[in-house]
């Protein structure tokens, strides 16, 4: 691709990370360079089997945060800014030594929403993206700048969910 373009997959309903990860397995599929990079997850308390599927089918797998305070108390606000800093930074170097033609930053908007990075980082970080890249961003919370500086924009949004009728979650739909 001469062009990289940006997707952004937010909103409140189920998908965000379903439909990156779709897009990820097409490109794998087509012979692509996939980089999967999830902030606020923690795999290995969750599962997170999509991260196993990308990873069985070739894409290069990188996990940065230890999740979020509010979920996790032994993160603080201040150690989660300084993994998401550190995160963009190596990536940063990473995309230029390693040349992906697709990454995926999984939940990156929430860091951004929650206020762990800053806006403006984000969007510079996407100004110096190889030109020839397709960028994935998820997360619930989009920034108007986000936007903007987007060339997709997909709101996935909550009509209705099982969990309000007190269905839990189900492994291999939900997790």
């Amino acid at each position: 691709m001469k062009r990289g373009l940006v997707h952004i997959y937010t909103g409140t309903g189920k998908g965000k990370t379903t439909a990156a990860v779709g897009l990820g397995a097409r490109a794998l599929g087509q012979g692509f360079k996939v980089v999967y990079a999830h902030f606020m997850k923690r795999p290995e308390l969750y599962g997170y089997h999509e991260i196993d599927s990308l990873k069985a089918l070739g894409a290069t797998i990188m996990g940065f945060t230890d999740g979020h305070p509010h979920f996790n108390k032994e993160v603080t606000p201040e150690m989660l800014k300084k993994q998401v800093a550190d995160a963009l930074m190596y990536l940063s170097g990473y995309l230029q030594s390693s040349s992906p033609d697709l990454l995926i930053m999984d939940e990156i908007v929430i860091c951004v929403r929650d206020g762990f990075l800053d806006e403006a980082e984000l969007i510079n970080f996407i100004d110096a993206k190889p030109e020839g890249m397709e960028l994935v961003l998820t997360g619930r919370g989009v920034t108007p700048g986000l936007i903007e500086k987007a060339n997709y924009v997909s709101e996935i949004n909550k009509v209705k969910h099982p969990f309000d009728e007190g269905i839990p979650s189900r492994k291999g739909i939900e997790f």
